[in-house]
């Protein structure tokens, strides 16, 4: 007998049905196995329940628990990637939600296509991660990244990061002392093309620097401004 692959999950919380069922439909076809959740508090359980659940589409504007709060509760215990589903042009929604832990955002109406596309490129980024596991570990202006546990310390603490900003930091490490652009963090790490006005890797490495900031005084991460980040060899 052939063994099946397993298929990857994902968990989506929005308190719109009908738009949560032509999500299941659609995205199970893809290929995915769907876990639907029709509000923060069943969102929230489904999410850390101890079930496999590899990503969750969790949507902003929602009675009693919204997203935020969901996503508050849930970065205490779970790092599970999340892709959050906010209200065109409230770039509110959007930087609070990646200054809680989001690894992306995708504003409503949305194409179901480009949906899709934010969910394999999150896919694929964690599967790089688990690939590179192998790689060597690196060792920066005393901060510490090692693959093979997936783990980081600054100064000899240890970190706790999203996928995303432990991706964004292994970028900036393996380039030391290197320009890296925006466009490049986007592409490599979120899987798409920087657009105009679009602040998520900001947020993401400002999130970075203040876990970093919590074990020193020293600046590991400068600004290029306009360009994008530079990792300092020493402080």
């Amino acid at each position: 007998m052939v063994a099946t692959a397993t298929k990857q999950s994902i968990l989506i919380i929005d308190d719109d049905r009908e738009l949560t069922d032509m999500l299941k439909t659609y995205l199970e076809a893809t290929g995915y196995s769907v876990i639907v959740a029709n509000d923060g508090y069943s969102g929230l359980a489904a999410a850390t329940s101890g079930e496999s659940v590899d990503l969750i589409l969790l949507d902003v504007m929602m009675p009693q628990l919204d997203g935020f709060e969901v996503l508050k509760k849930l970065r205490i215990s779970h790092l599970t990637p999340v892709l959050m589903l906010t209200a065109r042009g409230d770039d509110y929604d959007r930087i609070l939600g990646l200054e809680l832990g989001a690894d992306d955002y995708l504003p409503k109406p949305f194409n179901h296509r480009e949906l899709v596309a934010r969910v394999k490129a999150i896919f694929r980024r964690l599967e790089m991660s688990t690939q590179s596991r192998q790689q060597q570990d690196l060792s920066v202006n005393h901060i510490s990244l090692s693959m093979s546990r997936q783990t980081v310390a600054s100064h000899n603490v240890a970190l706790t990061l999203t996928n995303t900003e432990f991706a964004i930091l292994h970028l900036l490490m393996v380039n030391a002392g290197q320009l890296v652009t925006k466009d490049d963090i986007s592409q490599k790490v979120l899987g798409k093309k920087l657009q105009a006005f679009d602040r998520s890797i900001d947020m993401h490495v400002s999130n970075l620097r203040k876990k970093i900031a919590e074990t020193t005084n020293d600046e590991k991460i400068k600004t290029i401004r306009g360009s994008g980040y530079l990792l300092r060899l020493a402080s």
